[in-house]
């Protein structure tokens, strides 16, 4: 076999090109074509009609009880395995290497399963048709060419006779010597072009039905591509929605911060420093005013402390690095008003930062509205690590209550900003709460913030 397939017309030059047609009698593919002529004539003769006559004769005892439904499908196997031994054959004597064209699967176990697909598998019946055609062309083109090269050598000896009887007439045996030495080459050439190119349609896949399914492949690319293409736009949007919302959560929480920190510790501060300097003008005069005016301050300083606390729990609750997310859970639960009960799985602490902190604003929200708004006797709160489909793992978390429902995430409510908290680590945010059938928000972000 040759170390680069070539395709069936490559095996015929002479037919092809004007310098294949010249070099035609001393050319390699000339000799290549003689040989597989003659030892696929040898081999269709022995193993191909053998393997035609088993399966004609199996094909005939349809009709007699059933019986041939039991040779059939082996005979048919028979057959595929011919046409297997021939391809390999053509490969090895002309470099033409044709593709398997696969078998029928079976759609159903068993023998039934099989038999059906034995017989219902085209190929096992082309194969047996090419052991006939095969061995036509065979015999058609290597008798041809051993009859034109036998005249070539006959007109040669008949040649040389007549010109030791000095005869000039035997100049004419030179040109039909040469004549049929040349058409015994052509004939060889296309005896192999024809055998390979009836073994292509018949025991391999066709140039045609290799296109098709270059085709459905390059139409099944780019509609993949496409789909692609979709989900990217569509990403695409759905990134600039959520960092838009994002940025406005950001925004109201830096505004937040800003409000509290006027209305609460600041103004705690200047009241502190207002009794700081009340008390110093009364230490000389009026020691007990100053004493009062220094336990004043006292209580502001610890007022303004627990506000400060408030206000940087909000931020980061302190217990999630104290503690961690399951205790930061509990600790929400035990402050709620409404008895709650916590779920929590393992592989908690393994979870980003960020994404801790935002299950724990999730819950305290949710926890919030239950107490607030739900007139509800009881919640769960779940929180787990599943796996998804991508390998990789996200964190769930799940508040649910036994109240009125008909919870809403309106815009500037506390849920849509938990929504666009949500969005802006690409999590997802479900909330289903019916009127009268309690509510349950269900939170998944992934694992890594």
């Amino acid at each position: 076999m040759t170390s680069t397939p070539v395709a069936p017309r490559d095996t015929a030059p002479a037919v092809t090109s004007l310098p294949g047609l010249l070099r035609a009698p001393w050319a390699g593919a000339t000799w290549r074509g003689l040989a597989q002529l003659a030892l696929g004539y040898l081999w269709l003769v022995s193993v191909g009609l053998v393997v035609f006559d088993l399966v004609l004769v199996a094909a005939s005892l349809v009709p007699a009880l059933g019986l041939g439904l039991l040779l059939l499908p082996p005979a048919l196997w028979v057959a595929r395995w011919f046409a297997t031994a021939e391809r390999a054959r053509l490969a090895a004597q002309t470099g033409v290497v044709l593709r398997d064209p696969g078998r029928r699967r079976p759609t159903r176990p068993g023998w039934w399963g099989w038999t059906t697909a034995e017989l219902a598998d085209r190929r096992g019946w082309l194969a047996t048709a090419y052991t006939l055609a095969g061995l036509v062309v065979a015999t058609v083109f290597l008798t041809l060419a051993v009859a034109a090269a036998s005249g070539a050598v006959a007109a040669v000896v008949l040649g040389a006779r007549r010109v030791t009887e000095a005869d000039l007439t035997a100049l004419w045996a030179v040109p039909i010597a040469v004549v049929l030495a040349w058409f015994a080459a052509v004939l060889a050439q296309l005896g192999t072009l024809a055998t390979t190119a009836l073994a292509q349609a018949m025991l391999g896949v066709s140039p045609a039905a290799e296109a098709r399914t270059a085709q459905r492949a390059a139409e099944a690319e780019a509609r993949a591509a496409e789909t692609d293409a979709a989900t990217a736009r569509q990403r695409a949007v759905e990134l600039t929605v959520t960092r838009a919302a994002a940025l406005e959560a950001a925004d109201a929480e830096r505004r937040r911060i800003e409000r509290d920190l006027h209305d609460g510790a600041q103004q705690r501060l200047v009241a502190l420093g207002v009794a700081l300097g009340s008390a110093r003008r009364a230490a000389d005069r009026d020691p007990s005013a100053a004493v009062a005016a220094v336990e004043h301050a006292h209580t502001e300083v610890k007022e303004t402390l627990a506000e400060l606390r408030d206000l940087v729990r909000g931020i980061h609750p302190a217990v999630l690095a104290d503690r961690g997310l399951d205790d930061a859970l509990s600790a929400l639960a035990a402050r709620s008003p409404v008895p709650v009960r916590v779920e929590a799985g393992p592989g908690l602490d393994a979870v980003g930062a960020g994404v801790q902190a935002a299950a724990y604003f999730v819950v305290a929200e949710a926890l919030t509205n239950v107490a607030r708004h739900a007139a509800a006797t009881r919640a769960h709160v779940r929180a787990a690590v599943v796996p998804v489909a991508e390998g990789t793992d996200r964190l769930l978390v799940e508040v649910s209550d036994d109240g009125r429902g008909g919870a809403e995430a309106r815009p500037g409510s506390g849920l849509a900003g938990l929504r666009g908290r949500v969005a802006a680590l690409d999590g997802t945010f479900d909330l289903t709460s019916p009127p009268g059938a309690g509510t349950r928000l269900r939170v998944e972000l992934p694992c890594v913030s």
